[in-house]
């Protein structure tokens, strides 16, 4: 059986009745900055087909182990059953290839000067967008699997807009996930990079200009200043 032509199938399936986009997302451009889009390395595809495969193979084998119990007790129920056991070994292990490669192929990051986009899902399409400003912390997670497939993920740690508890307590942070990546180090030096950057231009969130103040801070400036004046006056007299 072409597995790849199954999976193109049912890539086709999906795209036309949920709308999955298999291109990535977007990003706003300012002033023609560059976007730099990006995906999972391969190494990430094989490391959850050996994630899954682990997984099957315990289920396959309970399958197995069950039906040869039943078969040695009853020939007949065991050929009855053969099957719904047959059914129970091979489904599962289809879905299971399908699934991963369209986790695959449906997680996309994409980084601006000002914030990077985090794109994942089938079902349930999720996209969380990180102002580099925000970001407080940047580390590196590697499993002895991950180190195997010469992968690793960056977690990003952010200041978050959530209110503490009425004690004052509690998280405010948010943190997004850059799963299966070959050069991990490097794009940590690059997002760092990006945060020193643009915490000292100002970029990110969109803040006042240093020199365009609300028409309420400046009479309230000049306010000051004509008392100042006058107090000065007044002192002189």
């Amino acid at each position: 059986m072409n597995t790849t032509w199954m999976y193109e199938g049912v890539w086709g399936l999906l795209t036309s009745w949920f709308r999955v986009p298999r291109e990535a997302p977007v990003l706003p451009s300012v002033g023609g900055e560059a976007i730099k889009a990006f995906r999972p390395d391969p190494g990430y595809l094989r490391y959850l087909k050996v994630m899954f495969w682990i997984v099957l193979l315990v289920i396959d084998l309970l399958a197995v182990f069950v039906w040869i119990i039943i078969t040695s007790v009853s020939p007949v129920a065991g050929a009855i059953l053969f099957l719904p056991a047959l059914l129970i070994i091979v489904v599962p292990d289809v879905i299971a290839y399908v699934a991963i490669h369209l986790r695959y192929d449906t997680t996309w990051y994409v980084m601006s000067l000002r914030s990077i986009r985090l794109r994942r899902g089938v079902w349930v399409i999720a996209e969380t967008t990180i102002t580099f400003e925000n970001i407080q912390n940047i580390t590196i997670q590697q499993g002895p699997l991950q180190r195997h497939f010469g992968i690793a993920d960056i977690k990003l740690s952010t200041a978050g807009g959530g209110s503490a508890g009425p004690h004052g307590h509690g998280s405010t942070s948010h943190q997004g996930l850059i799963q299966g990546i070959a050069n991990a180090q490097a794009l940590r030096d690059q997002i760092e990079a990006k945060v020193r950057a643009s915490r000292s231009a100002g970029l990110g969130d969109d803040k006042e200009p240093a020199g365009d103040a609300p028409p309420d801070r400046l009479v309230a400036l000049r306010r000051v200043a004509d008392e100042a004046r006058g107090l000065r006056a007044a002192l002189g007299a």
